[in-house]
């Protein structure tokens, strides 16, 4: 029991502390680390141009949506007020205004004051306030007003203190500090009847509404002057903001009062309905201080605060429910009640009605699912499944983790994805009769039934199972599709109901049943408008949610059409809950469940997407006009600026150099580097939902790299011609040196020919003084052996002649021995025979040459030849030759003839040179 109360009082607590959270509109902080700028805001207003300009102390800064720019004044004094009056963007600073404009992608600033001696020098002037009133500009301080007229300067000293002036319809009103509210005419001054209570008030606003004007008091709240009759503000708020400290107001459209506070952010009053939204810094405001107020072309509020800009989204068609204190926890579905809504999330199930945020009691721990049937809401939860009905919390059963609960589409029964399976609800009217299907107890995520007797369930981490029974309610047959159809990757399977057809998502790729060949087959027509999406969500029969590579898109199916419309990522970015993306359909909205609450968001809601865009390119921070040309190798950061900050701001994407791909442009911003030389051009497309239409498109030429550029080639060139030059210079120097080396070798290879052909002829004079001494020799050795042979014969022919002598007496036979001995003693045929051949074989080369010289010589003539050129006189040939002394001498007659000689020409000397 004192547990009970224990979490009574803590759930009481909690309640209380959530009592400030409600459905507001989606708002943009932008602190310093965005804008690099200061603290306070001063003033924000919206350009000719779109872009959003504030007054940040010592900077200007320009938001068009893609990049923030910050500029200063010259004198580097804080600029407390600005104002747009056409292309010009007048701001107000220490003794200083003038205004600024943008050229080449850059804001330049004119002084209007410096040098005209404006500014009384005792005075410490700030001009905190700029307005146009009767078409001239009136710079306004707190002593002083200042009218620009013709280039001239007026000057209006008033003789009080005042906050500031007010245009208010045709009137130019003065809130003064302590003596109340005067008008001024014609620069005459006169004190506003009947508004004597405002004196010593601060007056921060004066608006007129509905015929009734609005004073904004900073701690005396809001009064209203009604047809002459000045009273407070009869409405609770106006107790709010008096403690608050009234900062800035104004109206706006859709009949809304928006007041920025000191210290409790903004309110927003719907005059209709006479109820409000605070938003503040324990819901989404950076700070509770508002500085300033500005309302763009969207008639969305942007805040100058103490310390940054907030982007408040009221025209949008998109609410946020909030909870940055964490006690909500993770919203894993949510669903439209009578009075407000139903969440469950991982810390419970809570409502929200009357503005009032509650936890229902024992309901701690993980939700998983809401759906809602007839007037029923059926929450699956980690303890079991749970019932919502008018305000009653009750408990079905204690089956735990109901994931999902899916219509059967064959009758009026519901099937319950669970941990344990399936479950059956048969009778809605009786939720508590229901039955767990049989043969299949695993977490199953998801479950499907488009035929009777058989249902589809998607396990929680992979498979996809087929589900067969009988009319008996017996099961009949459990089947794993994937495994038999031999799907490898079958982890995550989601199941899908699209016009009573039942689809599987696996593995990024949509499957069908094909009851005819029992096997799953590719769903050709989904495969081509919705692969790679890694989640799906139904809205109704014609409308669904896919996330796709991080990105959020509603699709509207138009017949056999899809129209596709992104949800603008900042809406959900890091906020999405993988793997358990659920829609509620209210009326005709529908809700999106997020990590920290959930999103509202008209389902028709088409928006006023512009179709034309802005494009600013800069290449170092310079700007670059259309066709020109940046350098090589740079990098160029392409805006897209459609001029839309909310929910209007249109689907944007580009093509380069006409290639296939349509690619998103993300934050208006696109960088393109490492480019080739030559043309390129980036074509912006808007998508409709259907179609891709061009908007805009921007051409510039890359430089060619700068080692190919005129002058380098010139450069190249010249230098070129320099080595050519050094080349033949050196090359001449070197075929001179050639020369001269080939000179010098020449006059060396000379002096070593001749050298070589001075020994070469000495070596040949000593051959040929050889060949001549062997031929000598040979010669003188056929004469000695000639005469060798002859001597020897005529001696032994003497010896036997002197035998003979000396034996015989008888003269006869003397005579007739002698003859004897000299026949025996003459040379027989074989000694010849002998002598011959080795005489030729002795001359054997010289009778060669003799041969071939004189092919018509016979072997006698031949003979002849190598006795004379043996040197032998011709009584010496004789002998040798058997022939007489007259027969040599004739022959060597005939060989003379044979060898062409003349008279002056010796025959021994002829054959000696052969």
């Amino acid at each position: 029991m004192k547990v009970r109360i224990t979490i009574i009082l803590l759930l009481i607590i909690i309640s209380s502390q959530l009592n400030a959270q409600e459905l507001l509109p989606f708002v943009e902080n932008y602190n310093k680390s965005n804008y690099q700028g200061d603290n306070q805001v001063w003033n924000v207003a919206q350009g000719s141009d779109e872009a959003m300009y504030f007054a940040n102390n010592h900077y200007l800064l320009r938001y068009d949506g893609v990049k923030w720019e910050k500029n200063m004044l010259p004198n580097k004094t804080i600029i407390r007020s600005i104002m747009v009056d056409g292309d010009k963007i007048y701001s107000g600073s220490y003794k200083e205004f003038g205004y600024w404009f943008r050229k080449a992608g850059k804001m330049h600033y004119t002084s209007i004051s410096k040098g005209k001696n404006v500014f009384d020098e005792k005075e410490n002037e700030e001009i905190w306030k700029i307005f146009k009133f009767n078409n001239k500009i009136h710079f306004q301080s707190f002593n002083e007003i200042f009218v620009l007229e013709n280039n001239k300067i007026k000057k209006t000293k008033l003789p009080f203190l005042i906050s500031y002036c007010f245009v208010v319809g045709n009137e130019l009103l003065i809130a003064s500090v302590e003596k109340g509210i005067y008008k001024m005419n014609n620069s005459k001054i006169e004190k506003v009847k009947g508004w004597n209570v405002l004196e010593n008030n601060v007056i921060h606003a004066i608006e007129k509404y509905q015929n009734k004007t609005y004073i904004f008091t900073k701690k005396n709240g809001i009064y209203i002057d009604e047809n002459g009759i000045l009273s407070p503000w009869k409405n609770p708020l106006n107790e709010l903001v008096k403690m608050a400290n009234i900062n800035v107001a104004k109206f706006i459209k859709n009949n809304q009062l928006v007041i920025g506070t000191a210290n409790k952010g903004i309110y927003i009053f719907d005059m209709n309905s006479s109820s409000f939204k605070n938003i503040n810094r324990s819901n989404v405001l950076m700070n509770n201080s508002i500085l300033s107020l500005g309302v763009d072309k969207e008639n969305d509020l942007w805040l100058g605060l103490d310390n940054g800009i907030a982007h408040v989204e009221v025209n949008s068609p998109l609410s946020i429910f909030y909870d940055n204190s964490g006690v909500l926890g993770s919203v894993y579905s949510v669903a439209a009640t009578e009075k407000g809504y139903l969440m469950a999330s991982n810390h419970g199930v809570f409502t929200f009605e009357g503005n009032q945020f509650s936890m229902i009691p024992d309901t701690e721990g993980q939700a998983w699912n809401i759906s809602k049937v007839n007037n029923k809401f059926i929450i699956g939860h980690n303890e079991g499944t749970f019932l919502y009905e008018k305000g009653i919390f009750s408990k079905l059963n204690n089956i735990n983790g109901g994931w999902n609960l899916a219509k059967s589409n064959i009758n009026n029964s519901y099937l319950q994805a669970t941990y344990s399976g399936v479950i059956i609800y048969n009778d809605v009217n009786n939720l508590n009769q229901n039955r767990l299907v049989q043969g299949l107890l695993k977490p199953i995520k998801y479950v499907a039934q488009n035929r009777k007797n058989e249902i589809w369930a998607a396990d929680n981490y992979r498979g996809l199972y087929r589900i067969k029974y009988n009319d008996s309610d017996e099961n009949t047959e459990v089947e794993n599709i994937t495994q038999r159809g031999k799907i490898a990757n079958d982890f995550g399977v989601k199941i899908f109901e699209f016009r009573n057809e039942i689809l599987f998502l696996i593995n990024n790729s949509w499957f069908n049943y094909n009851a005819i060949s029992n096997n799953l087959e590719e769903n050709e027509f989904f495969n081509s408008n919705f692969k790679f999406v890694s989640d799906i969500a139904a809205i109704d029969d014609n409308h669904f949610l896919v996330l796709k590579e991080g990105f959020l898109y509603h699709i509207f199916a138009n017949e056999n059409k899809f129209v596709w419309n992104v949800i603008q990522e900042k809406y959900y970015k890091g906020k999405i809950i993988n793997d358990n993306l659920k829609i509620f359909k209210d009326k005709d909205n529908y809700l999106l469940n997020l990590d920290d609450g959930f999103i509202s968001l008209q389902l028709k809601y088409g928006g006023t997407q512009n179709t034309t865009v802005k494009v600013e390119a800069f290449n170092a921070d310079r700007l670059v006009e259309n066709k020109s040309k940046i350098n090589y190798n740079s990098e160029i950061k392409i805006n897209v600026i459609s001029g839309k900050f909310g929910a209007a701001k249109p689907n944007l994407f580009y093509k380069i150099n006409n290639g296939s791909a349509f690619i998103p442009i993300k934050q208006g911003l696109i960088i393109l580097n490492n480019l080739s030389s030559g043309q390129h051009n980036v074509i912006i497309y808007k998508h409709d939902g259907l179609n891709y239409n061009q908007v805009s498109n921007f051409e510039f030429n890359v430089a060619k790299p700068w080692y190919i550029s005129f002058w380098m080639i010139l450069l190249y060139l010249v230098l070129i011609g320099v080595i050519l030059y050094l080349y033949y210079k050196w090359n001449k120097m070197q075929y001179v040196q050639k020369l001269e080396l080939r000179d010098e070798e020449l006059k060396h290879q000379k002096e070593i020919l001749e050298m070589e052909l001075k020994a070469e002829n000495e070596l040949n004079i000593q051959e040929y003084e050889k060949h001549i001494l062997e031929l000598e020799l040979q010669t003188k050795s056929s004469e000695v052996a000639g005469k060798s042979l002859s001597i020897a014969k005529q001696s032994e022919m003497i010896d036997n002649i002197q035998g003979i002598l000396d034996s015989e007496m008888d003269f006869n036979k003397l005579k007739s021995e002698i003859k004897k001995a000299i026949k025996i003693n003459a040379v027989n045929k074989h000694e010849w025979e002998t002598f011959e051949t080795n005489l030729n074989q002795i001359h054997n080369e010289f009778i060669i040459k003799l041969s071939k010289k004189f092919p018509n010589l016979t072997s006698k003539d031949i003979k002849l030849c190598i006795y004379l050129k043996m040197n032998l006189s011709s009584k010496e040939i004789a002998p040798l030759m058997n022939i007489s002394f007259r027969g040599v001498e004739l022959h060597r007659y005939r060989l003379r003839k044979k060898l062409n000689l003349n008279q002056e020409e010796n025959l021994s000397k002829f054959l000696l040179t052969l």
